[in-house]
């Protein structure tokens, strides 16, 4: 199955020109607080998780 650039360019557009209007300024400020929190989670088990191996390798 192959697909032509422009029609996924296409999709892509219309995709998101109907998802913009729907967007209300608490809702992109949650959604990038959430990401964010999520971010610093994500690293900070891998670290104790790294650590914690490093440990109990030696």
């Amino acid at each position: 199955m192959t697909t032509s650039n422009p029609t996924l360019m296409g999709t892509a557009g219309g995709t998101f020109l109907s998802v913009v209007p729907n967007l209300h300024s608490e809702d992109v400020l949650k959604t990038v607080l959430l990401a964010a929190v999520g971010a610093i989670v994500s690293f900070g088990i891998s670290m104790v998780l790294k650590f914690i191996i490093k440990k109990y390798r030696k």
